[in-house]
């Protein structure tokens, strides 16, 4: 009886220690339904309780990308979640005060969770869906990378060793995956790269499967054509990565 309680004891230190290097979240929610005259808004994002600069880093940076979202009002100072939403609120209502035969209403839905973290790294994804009118809305996926030694958030360019090794290699599996010859042009297949060059995605994050390059739609294809994502394996980029994820 000895020897299974040890391998208990000891699979519960284990899975206890795992978790000291997790942070805790929260989910933080705001839902404003649609009426005759406000706009929905969603948003559901996880909130850091650790009393650490780190967890502060990560819900000052998540506020930070809401308020960029929804603040309409450039002659306001919006420092707050909730000011933006009046911001966004408000800007609705001056619209069809302005115009009262607008019937279409206005929708902001935010979505974010953690997607990775282990000792070194955490990610969030940060998704976000606007329509303020036109033919269609807009949507997004935007990686928040986080150093969790330095307790900071982290740049594109800060992920890599060799940035530029990263790219070749990048293009290399993106024209795999997306069927184009490697000795065509980065456009042949009806891509829009800039000059027709290969570059790497303004959104790059940590993922459990590899780390993830996400295109935004119109970034490098149209809207119809959605969003495009390259995932590579850690077993591959590993070499490219400041912060190597154990395999």
């Amino acid at each position: 009886m000895k020897t299974p309680f040890k391998v208990i004891l000891f699979l519960l230190l284990t899975i206890g220690c795992e978790n000291e290097d997790k942070l805790t979240f929260e989910p933080y929610e705001i839902d404003e339904g649609a009426c005759g005259n406000c706009p929905q808004i969603e948003i559901s994002i996880p909130k850091a309780l650790d009393k650490t600069r780190l967890a502060k880093t990560i819900n000052t940076t998540l506020e930070e990308e809401i308020i960029a979202l929804l603040s309409f009002d450039e002659e306001k100072e919006i420092v707050s979640m909730e000011d933006a939403v009046y911001s966004f609120t408000n800007s609705y209502r001056e619209l069809i005060n302005r115009f009262p035969d607008e019937t279409i209403g206005w929708e902001a839905k935010v979505n974010s969770e953690v997607i990775y973290e282990d000792k070194n790294t955490i990610s969030l994804v940060f998704n976000t869906y606007t329509f303020t009118g036109g033919a269609h809305g807009y949507g997004s996926t935007t990686f928040l990378n986080f150093d969790k030694l330095k307790e900071m958030e982290v740049e594109n360019w800060e992920l890599f060793t060799n940035t530029e090794g990263f790219e070749k290699f990048a293009e290399t599996k993106f024209r795999i995956q997306e069927a184009i010859p490697q000795d065509e042009n980065i456009n042949t297949t009806g891509f829009m790269f800039d000059g027709d060059v290969f570059h790497l995605a303004e959104n790059i994050g940590y993922t459990p499967d590899g780390i993830q390059l996400i295109y935004n739609q119109y970034e490098i294809a149209s809207y119809a054509d959605g969003p495009i994502i390259l995932t590579l394996p850690y077993a591959e980029a590993n070499k490219y990565l400041k912060r190597k994820v154990r395999l």
